[in-house]
């Protein structure tokens, strides 16, 4: 006579079955992420002058920990010291791509330091899992060098140091998000990496904060923190379910496009024939990509696996 199989017990693994929509809706969950992030940035930038740089990254690192730990309330039962350790290096791989790459605008044009941040995702999409499509991912690189037109300007050597900083993290970032998202229900992981990404901004941004912020801007941070990181960084952990990281590091060449089409619509920047390019090529390989790179369904051994 068998024996009856015991439940499992511990935190369960989810299985990488694509969810409900695939790539299209990872593809709208990742433009509106970009979306909101370039919106965020050009709310911020005003507060610069009264904050710093430094210090409104780290106030809006802050409160979107803040945000997410109250709003998700994770708790320990739900991870394993795996997932604990991953969250915490995803946490750390956001505060430096945000607080390296405020550091780059000090000292780059915002084009020069885009393309040189984009390098991480577009490493993901050539050499990460999931096999990038090459012919997309070469468009995306042409269009994001035509977008940002890089020759323009001076290059600044400790400039440049951040904004390749900020690629190492932003790489670091997606491929820690989706084995955090697959491994952690709903948006469980991210309310504990934001957390771990907070109290790491605050940290760097003490001295400036201290002596910088108000009571208006610290309200306004945390207006901006809810519109991003919390919004664009809960939509990218679904897509990243939905989409392999190689299309979704060649999706994120749309970034600068979007960044000048705010640009175009806020500030009344009109792109020149070179960067109009750009973005077509952009979009070409976005759409590319997500026709593409769906993630593929898990087995039934893998299935039970990740749940064992």
């Amino acid at each position: 006579m068998s024996q009856p199989t015991s439940p499992p017990t511990g935190p369960q693994k989810s299985s990488h079955r694509p969810r409900p929509g695939g790539a299209r809706t990872g593809f709208l969950m990742a433009v509106t992420s970009m979306a909101t992030v370039q919106l965020g940035s050009a709310l911020t930038v005003p507060l610069f002058g009264e904050l710093g740089a430094l210090s409104a990254a780290g106030l809006r690192l802050g409160w979107a920990g803040l945000i997410l730990l109250v709003l998700i309330r994770p708790r320990r039962s739900d991870f394993t010291r795996p997932d604990l350790l991953a969250c915490s290096v995803l946490g750390t791989a956001t505060a430096g791509m945000m607080l390296f790459f405020m550091l780059a605008l000090t000292r780059l044009p915002l084009g020069t330091a885009s393309a040189l941040e984009f390098l991480g995702p577009l490493a993901v999409s050539l050499y990460g899992p999931g096999h990038g499509r090459r012919a997309w991912t070469g468009a995306a690189a042409i269009g994001v060098v035509l977008l940002t037109e890089p020759w323009h300007g001076g290059l600044d050597p400790l400039g440049a140091g951040y904004a390749l900083a900020a690629a190492v993290c932003w790489a670091a970032y997606i491929l820690l998000t989706q084995r955090v998202g697959d491994s952690v229900t709903g948006l469980k992981g991210l309310a504990v990496s934001m957390p771990v990404a907070g109290v790491l901004g605050m940290l760097v941004a003490a001295p400036a904060v201290s002596s910088h912020v108000t009571w208006p801007s610290l309200w306004i941070m945390l207006g901006l923190a809810a519109l991003s990181p919390v919004l664009p960084f809960a939509l990218e952990f679904l897509a990243l379910r939905r989409l392999t990281t190689s299309a979704f590091g060649t999706l994120m060449s749309l970034e600068p496009g979007i960044a000048m089409l705010i640009g175009l619509l806020v500030l009344g920047q009109i792109p020149g024939p070179a960067p109009a390019v750009g973005i077509a090529l952009v979009v070409i390989a976005g759409i590319g990509a997500t026709r593409t790179g769906a993630r593929p369904a898990a087995t039934p051994s893998s299935s039970t696996a990740a749940v064992a």
